[in-house]
């Protein structure tokens, strides 16, 4: 293990590439909170840093772990994936850029509150949104396969998990059918998350340590409202069919697991509920 300062370009040449040769460079990163000066500092300066790096080491392919809602750009960290993004096509590397959908661990905030008996929460009714949601294994096996396969060379690669878009409906119906029994839920109004972004962002102007959360519930009325799939750039909607499957394992052979007694995911800062 090698532990580099990624704000630093010097500390990631030393230290992280230390004159060795490697033939590619498969990056995760992605800022914690998606604020402003998180996703600036992170998904933007920092992955510059390692492919300055990367440029200097010879290294031939960059694969890089992006995000499908970078097609429609309204948020601080969504500008700053982009950002690099045209950097990494325009560097000269060969590249895989990897845009996947909905991450197991971002859907599973309500299991817990589903098996005490709580409502299943969802904004609206429940249908605004939809995804193809992967697991961590399936993703990582795409990403390998981005190394060995030329079809994924110099290519933005959108992926979704197996099976039929979901939307947050169906998600709840699932979890409680798992459970044995009848669905329960309650909706959120999206009025609500405006009214609440309206009233930090209005504070933020004189209390700095506000803007931040208003950016935050910005990207909760974002993932509120927008479907994680492909963007069909002539008619403005989203397109299950046209966002791609991978992998075997579902969301719901991921809730069943966890409700037998498996592991549920370390969320941290993605929690929403």
């Amino acid at each position: 293990m090698r532990v580099v300062d990624l704000g630093d370009p010097e500390s990631v040449l030393r230290d992280g590439f230390s004159g060795d040769r490697f033939d590619a460079v498969v990056s995760c990163m992605a800022s914690r909170t998606g604020s402003p000066n998180d996703a600036w500092a992170v998904d933007h300066r920092a992955h510059l840093n390692v492919l300055e790096a990367a440029q200097r080491s010879g290294v031939g392919h960059f694969v890089l772990l992006s995000a499908i809602c970078v097609q429609k750009p309204l948020l601080a960290f969504q500008q700053a994936k982009l950002a690099f993004e045209t950097a990494l096509v325009a560097s000269g590397l060969r590249y895989s850029i990897v845009r996947p959908t909905a991450f197991f661990k971002s859907l599973s905030g309500q299991i817990e509150r589903v098996r005490k008996g709580a409502p299943f929460l969802i904004f609206g009714d429940g249908t605004l949104t939809s995804c193809k949601p992967i697991s961590d294994g399936d993703l990582a096996d795409y990403l390998v396969r981005c190394l060995e396969e030329e079809a994924c060379w110099n290519r933005i690669l959108p992926i979704g998990g197996p099976g039929e878009a979901i939307t947050p409906r169906q998600q709840g119906e699932a979890l409680f059918a798992l459970l044995g029994r009848p669905p329960k839920f309650r909706s959120v109004p999206i009025a609500l998350l405006d009214v609440i972004i309206a009233g930090l962002g209005t504070l933020g102007r004189v209390a700095p340590s506000l803007r931040e959360k208003a950016e935050l519930a910005r990207i909760g009325r974002y993932y509120a409202t927008e479907s994680m799939l492909v963007l069909n750039p002539q008619t403005g909607r989203y397109d299950a069919d046209a966002t791609p499957s991978t992998g075997t394992e579902t969301l719901f052979d991921f809730y069943r697991s966890v409700l037998a007694g498996g592991a549920p995911p370390d969320r941290g800062d993605h929690a929403v509920f």
